[in-house]
Formats: structure tokens, C-alpha cells, sequence
């Protein structure tokens, strides 16, 4: 059965840390490129981060850039996202997603969906 299965969300302070992870299970990450989205309430969910598996670049939307970073680890068959910073703005649902294309910040594009973890930053 394939699968994505977040998890390390939850609420923090703003200024404070949380790091996602992602593990597959079901097939081998490898292979795909592998990305974070968040949708908000009442907003489109939209791409946050994506990690190629060709070459292991990495993109950011321009909102987390430098306090976001995105990372894998294949033997482990898991993705990461260690958010740093954070703002109440970051408050979202966060999804992992895996593509065997490439990266993109259109959800259509990907093959499989974690089913999301809440972060919440508040004070």
C-alpha cells in the first residue's frame, strides 16, 4: 500500500521551530521529487518547498525562504522540513506530496498526498 505519512507538527510559539517529516511507505522516495504545500483556512493551498531527486535541488516559495529548509533522506525513505522562525502566517495544514516528474508548484502535478498535519503558531 502506498502511502505518505507526516508528522511532527503541532503548536509552537512564533519565532520558534518545528521540523516535519515524511516517510514513505509503499514505494521508494528515490525517485521522486518531493514537496511540502500548506493550505490555510479559508485560502488555496500552496507549494512551500520542493527537493528534486536528480540532482537534490531545492526550491522555496519566496514566503519561507530562509527560515524553511527542505531535506531527504533516502535511506530512511523520509523528507523533512525543518521550519525555523516561524510566524502566525505560517499557520496551516502542511502536506507532503511526491512527484516522479519533477518539481512544481502545482498540486496536479504530484502522484501521491500525505494526509496533512496542523502547525499552528500562536503566542
Amino acid at each position: 500500500q502506498v502511502q505518505l505519512v507526516e508528522s511532527g507538527g503541532g503548536l509552537v510559539q512564533p519565532g520558534g521551530s518545528l521540523r516535519l517529516s515524511c516517510a514513505a511507505s509503499g514505494f521508494t522516495l528515490d525517485y521522486y521529487a518531493i514537496a511540502w504545500f500548506r493550505q490555510a483556512p479559508g485560502k488555496e493551498r500552496e507549494g512551500v518547498s520542493c527537493i528534486s531527486y536528480r540532482d537534490g535541488s531545492t526550491y522555496y516559495v519566496d514566503s519561507v525562504q530562509g527560515r524553511f529548509t527542505i531535506s531527504r533522506d533516502n535511506a530512511k525513505n523520509t523528507a523533512y522540513l525543518q521550519m525555523n522562525s516561524l510566524k502566525p502566517e505560517d499557520t496551516a495544514v502542511y502536506y507532503c506530496a511526491a512527484s516522479e516528474v519533477k518539481c512544481s508548484w502545482f498540486y496536479q502535478g504530484y502522484d501521491y498526498w500525505g494526509q496533512g498535519i496542523q502547525v499552528t503558531v500562536s503566542s
